[in-house]
This record gives structure tokens, C-alpha cells and sequence, in this order.
């Protein structure tokens, strides 16, 4: 009797790569701002108002531009989740006027 040891490697092809899980892939499409219809949220997260703009549907340089923007604009933190926008605070008709000036539109006013 002979004992054999390990794995049989029979054959030249082996696929060892890994898919890489945090790597998010999105199927939306590029649109110009103009024919975006941005959605606003309002939540309370720990007690504090947080106001959601979104369904950014544009590159992520230039929802970082946006995110920049607003920032600098209300004087408030925030950041950016897959394809929305978070701010502190309740600030949604600063928002919509900031905005509406760069040439975005809106859902529901």
C-alpha cells in the first residue's frame, strides 16, 4: 500500500484569484446635472437632524465637488454614501437654492 500525500495538481490551469467584496460596482449611468431629480431625506440620527440629497447619478469626482461646495456654503459637515449626500443639519431650502443656481433640479420643492 502507498500512501500519498497532498493535493493532486493534474492539469495547467487553475483560477486562484479573488474577487474583490469591497469593491462596489454601480450600474448607473452618467447624467448631466440638468436632468438629474434630486430627492431630499430628513433623518435624526443620536438626536442630531441629518438631511439626505440624492441619487447622484455623476462621476465621483463630481459629487465630491458638490459635497465641497455645500460644505463651504452652510458652514456644516458632511459626507458622501454610495449615491447620496449627507449634511448636518436641517438645511434642505439652503440646499435647493445653492443648487438650483448650479444649474441642478429637483423632485419636489
Amino acid at each position: 500500500m502507498i500512501f500519498e500525500m497532498g493535493a493532486k495538481l493534474d492539469g495547467d490551469s487553475f483560477d486562484t484569484k479573488k474577487e474583490d467584496k469591497n469593491k462596489k460596482t454601480s450600474n448607473n449611468k452618467i447624467e448631466p446635472k440638468n436632468s438629474h431629480q434630486l430627492v431630499f431625506t430628513y433623518e435624526k440620527r443620536k438626536g442630531k437632524p441629518v438631511t439626505l440629497v440624492g441619487r447622484f447619478n455623476v462621476s465621483v469626482d463630481e459629487k465630491k465637488e458638490v459635497l465641497k461646495l455645500l460644505k463651504k456654503k452652510l458652514a456644516c459637515g458632511g459626507a458622501i454614501k454610495e449615491e447620496w449626500i449627507e449634511l448636518q443639519g436641517d438645511v434642505k431650502e439652503k440646499i435647493i437654492e445653492i443648487l438650483s443656481k448650479d444649474g441642478w433640479k429637483f423632485k419636489n420643492k
